[in-house]
């Protein structure tokens, strides 16, 4: 996911329609069926699609396991045709030891601690900021929640066809019964029946279109060359992966029927489904789905490499391949026959089967790229097929995608939204603009600000105002610590006005960790967020965390040592925890407060306060980075103040507001010493390329930057902590590679 996916995710202020995100595992099979016993554990199903008990499950259950850190594994790495290597150790050498260290768990229990270990290095270094995730904000919807698939990871939250949408607004009351019916159903299959059903009682009418907004359209319609969450969460709704992750968060089958595990928990069998045809944008069948379509889709992402390093290292051989070592022939993917796919792993993987959803393990029709050549696949959405739900029936570039129900979809009866149109906000400088729409039915919902609230309510819709439930995305500031641009590329401008020996004075603080803490801990994020939200729910979206604190919990106790004290964590122990417990070793009575046990009921959470705003905190690493320039010959005062640049969109109110408290905020904390210059773009792309579209960290403009973020591309920690690996997906954005 996805800049949610750099997917990354990319921050879609003007527009927020969500549903809810709650993981349930399947029900057991009444018959026994669930293990097939011999060699193999099988999993079989023979209808349209029904849901598929995952093998490997979660998080082993019952026992204790030690956790041991080996943290010279990084350092036994060659990087020695790493240009950026040094670089990146300086700012997040330590992480990276303690990344490669959890990697090398073989225990599922002990790599979730030992990731979050990693973590808590990684927020120390204050390269990466955290601020919220999607969410969390007041809003209007016609969709039902619940009726969107509930996986918190890759793109199937993305496919809207199963969405159950009203002709009217539903009401906030309305929908804490549904949310209620579905803590009740979830995990047996009948909450969407029963959804419609209670809505139809409760006198709603029911549509088969569905509208929403966007801000950012594709770059490119190949699934392959992608990690942008703009590029993929179109893309998504023309292709179906083998398993999907339905709305009650089961595993169901989609274009495998059946699949294997073997015993050793290396070999992955699938049997694809039959009849299912590659179609045009015309909705004419090309060529049948076959399962050498997962083999020539695995050798595309490998040889484009956006996505690559999700299966490097997973799929046998493939970080091989990358590297020029091997043929494709020698990696873990094979058709063994018309129908019959097998992938071989390089050692067991808990989280395999839940990376069926994202990018690197989509199908391609490669007969079709050689049709239409190389240099044309992928351009425009009719340079691709579908074997999805939808085909693209209408594009116009910064007005609107339509996408078409598919007449030859495999599961086109099961579908609710026939239509799904998206219509872009992308030029839009009016901050009515989605409430307006929304009351019109342009659109089916959309997020409320500080201006469109009191126009809903006005207008009678108080009783329909409900809050967006947040994500698993993390957005926050990335700090560019080797800027090199100082205009933005593609001729947008925003032309930095930093003076020679600012730019020097600059470059040598944000290499400072000191430095960068004390801007971390002086940002006052809940004031930040009432610029979008209103001061009455600023704080609901806010994170503290990279991987939210209750993404993954320990199935058994682990003891690993932090600090040289082994310290034991009990089974049902959330991420979170860890993470705090490292923080608190490392940084004394400065810790920034990450995980809240007594959020969530005492469950726990990292979202929903601001843990890192404290004007001590930040004077006082003010202060040790002051002393530690000082001793490079660099004076930081009010005479000499350190100038940080903050790109943002003019044109739009909210941006402009944020943008103003932003500076507001961090010139009253520092007395002088930083000065934040806003350097505005009248065009909301001129902000996209000062980072998210740039390709290298050369290119990125800025020296603070808060439009990218990153949402989970499968059930793990790693799938976050990755992007952040030398050469990493979010790399860029803190000015290297």
């Amino acid at each position: 996911m996805k800049q949610r996916k750099i997917f990354a995710i990319l921050a879609m202020v003007l527009v927020l329609v969500l549903s809810v995100a709650v993981f349930a595992a399947c029900n057991p099979k009444e018959d026994g069926s669930g293990n097939g016993g011999g060699n193999d554990t099988q999993k079989t199903v023979d209808g349209t699609k029904y849901c598929l008990d995952s093998v490997e499950g979660g998080s082993s259950e019952g026992g204790s396991v030690d956790a041991t850190m080996d943290y010279t594994l990084a350092d036994k790495e060659d990087h020695s045709k790493d240009e950026y290597y040094e670089q990146y150790k300086a700012l997040l050498g330590d992480f990276y030891k303690a990344y490669v260290a959890a990697t090398a768990q073989t225990d599922i229990d002990a790599r979730y601690a030992a990731m979050a270990i990693a973590e808590a290095k990684l927020l120390q270094s204050a390269t990466y900021i955290p601020t919220s995730s999607n969410g969390g904000s007041f809003g209007l919807t016609r969709v039902a929640p619940g009726t969107v698939s509930a996986a918190l990871w890759g793109l199937d939250q993305d496919r809207f066809h199963n969405a159950v949408v009203t002709t009217e607004f539903i009401k906030s009351a309305d929908r804490d019964a549904l949310k209620a019916l579905y803590a009740q159903l979830k995990g047996t299959g009948t909450y969407e029946a029963e959804a419609k059903k209670y809505l139809k009682e409760h006198g709603y009418t029911l549509k088969d279109t569905y509208s929403i907004g966007y801000s950012a359209d594709p770059q490119t319609w190949d699934i392959h060359a992608t990690y942008r969450s703009a590029d993929a969460e179109a893309i998504c709704n023309l292709f179906d992966g083998l398993v999907e992750y339905d709305n009650e968060g089961r595993l169901m089958s989609a274009l495998a029927t059946s699949y294997t595990v073997s015993d050793d928990k290396l070999t992955y069998t699938f049997n694809i489904r039959k009849n299912v045809m590659w179609v045009d944008s015309d909705g004419r069948a090309r060529y049948e789905v076959t399962a050498q379509d997962w083999v020539d889709g695995l050798e595309r992402a490998l040889k484009k490499g956006a996505t690559s390093y999700l299966v490097s290292g997973v799929i046998k051989n493939a970080a091989e391949f990358v590297a020029g070592e091997v043929e494709m022939s020698e990696v873990g993917v094979k058709a063994l026959d018309k129908y019959t796919l097998q992938y071989t792993l390089e050692e067991p993987c808990s989280y395999f089967i839940s990376m069926f959803n994202y990018n690197p393990l989509a199908p391609l029709c490669k007969a079709y790229v050689d049709a239409v050549g190389e240099e044309v696949y992928g351009t425009a959405p009719d340079k691709v097929l579908s074997c999805g739900p939808y085909v693209v029936s209408n594009y116009t570039k910064d007005n609107k995608i339509v996408f078409s129900a598919n007449p030859l979809y495999w599961a086109k009866d099961s579908i609710n939204v026939k239509t799904l149109t998206w219509v872009s906000y992308a030029e839009s400088k009016d901050v009515t603009a989605t409430y307006n729409d929304a009351v019109k039915g342009t659109i089916d919902g959309a997020a409320l600000n500080t201006t469109t609230i009191e126009l809903a309510k006005k207008a009678g819709y108080e009783d329909k105002i409900y809050v967006t439930g947040t994500d698993a995305s993390s957005f926050g500031f990335f700090i560019n610590t080797n800027r090199t641009a100082f205009e933005t590329i593609q001729g947008y401008g925003m032309k930095s006005e930093q003076t020679d020996a600012q730019k020097a004075l600059t470059d040598k603080a944000l290499k400072n960790s000191n430095f960068r803490m004390a801007l971390a801990r002086a940002i006052d994020k809940k004031t930040y967020m009432a610029q979008v939200t209103g001061d009455a729910t600023a704080e609901y979206s806010l994170g503290n965390m990279y991987t939210p604190g209750s993404y993954v919990q320990l199935g058994k106790d682990v003891t690993i040592e932090i600090n040289g004290t082994a310290t034991k964590f009990a089974k049902g122990t959330y991420y979170g925890a860890i993470v705090q417990a490292q923080l608190n070793a490392d940084m004394g009575e400065y810790a920034m407060k990450v995980w809240d046990p007594t959020k969530e009921g005492g469950l726990g959470s990292s979202s929903g306060f601001d843990g890192w705003y404290s004007v001590d905190a930040a004077k006082h690493y003010l202060e040790l980075a002051i002393e530690d320039l000082k001793k490079q010959g660099v004076e930081v005062s009010e005479s000499s103040p350190v100038v940080i640049d903050y790109p943002y969109y003019s044109g739009s109110a909210t941006r402009a507001n944020r943008a103003q408290a932003l500076k507001k905020n961090l010139e009253s904390v520092f007395g002088g010493k930083v000065k934040v210059n806003l350097v505005a773009t009248e065009d909301i792309y001129g902000l996209y390329y000062a980072g998210y579209y740039a390709e290298t960290g050369t290119e990125c403009n800025y020296n603070i930057y808060d439009i990218s973020g990153w949402g989970p591309d499968y059930k793990d920690p790693k799938s976050y902590l990755a992007t952040m690996v030398p050469a990493g997906d979010m790399i860029k954005l803190l000015g290297i590679y």
